[in-house]
């Protein structure tokens, strides 16, 4: 297997990981009040919107040549921190 599969293949894993963190969060933010529920779940639709585009991202990964994949993997790891901010600040929110 090449860096480029391996490098696919654990990005999958985390945005698993990551769409089972949002169910979680999704449970643990049905306690709050509407207005709060409200606000959350349209945290949540962005999120899920940027994990959409995360594995489509990898999609292309997948198809992009060799000399290509610096440039894709680069989009990806963008695209991932932006993720991890987004979830991190909104298991906050729900937290507090």
């Amino acid at each position: 297997m090449n860096d480029q599969e391996l490098y696919r293949q654990k990005q999958e894993a985390q945005l698993d990981e990551w769409a089972a963190d949002i169910e979680k969060l999704k449970a643990k933010a049905s306690g709050a009040s509407a207005s709060a529920q409200m606000e959350i779940e349209k945290q949540i639709e962005a999120i899920e919107d940027k994990l959409e585009e995360a594995r489509e991202k990898l999609d292309e990964l997948g198809d992009a040549s060799e000399s290509a994949w610096e440039s894709f993997k680069v989009g990806v790891e963008r695209i991932w921190d932006s993720l991890k901010s987004s979830i991190s600040d909104l298991a906050d929110r729900i937290r507090n």
